[in-house]
């Protein structure tokens, strides 16, 4: 990764309770991003685009994945159509609506976005950041 990469962050991971289920339903949810398994093991499968970003596990140690009250994970979406898509796929998929596709003003003019909660309950949103829209940057 070079200084010129303008994200944060090197991943997040995810524990998942079912872990056949959980890649089934990110390889179906993910790829409407543009995303792909870039690396498998036995008990961990990481998604990106060029490098591992978003990793799906079992808990290392052994113990009960669970969801975190407050937490959850943003995807790109590279326009509005992908971002439909993204929560056709996840509801598809067995997710539950946490928010349907649509502007939501109170994040800034060009925020377009859903929400859905994955097989584990994880929150999990795709946006679309709409420069045509106008308006400051901030969510």
């Amino acid at each position: 990764m070079s200084d010129s990469n303008p994200s944060i962050l090197s991943h997040v991971s995810l524990g998942t309770n079912d872990f056949a289920k959980a890649v089934a339903f990110y390889d179906a949810v993910l790829g409407t991003l543009g995303c792909k398994r870039v690396l498998d093991f036995p008990n961990a499968v990481a998604y990106g685009k060029q490098f591992p970003e978003f990793w799906v596990q079992a808990p290392i140690d052994g113990q009960r994945a669970n969801v975190g009250n407050g937490t959850h994970f943003g995807f790109i979406a590279a326009s509005k159509e992908a971002v439909h898509a993204f929560h056709q796929a996840a509801l598809a998929a067995g997710a539950t609506d946490d928010g349907a596709p649509g502007p939501r003003p109170q994040y800034g003019a060009p925020y377009y976005g859903c929400f859905v909660k994955d097989l584990d309950g994880h929150k999990i949103e795709a946006s679309f950041w709409d420069e045509s829209a106008g308006g400051a940057h901030g969510v």
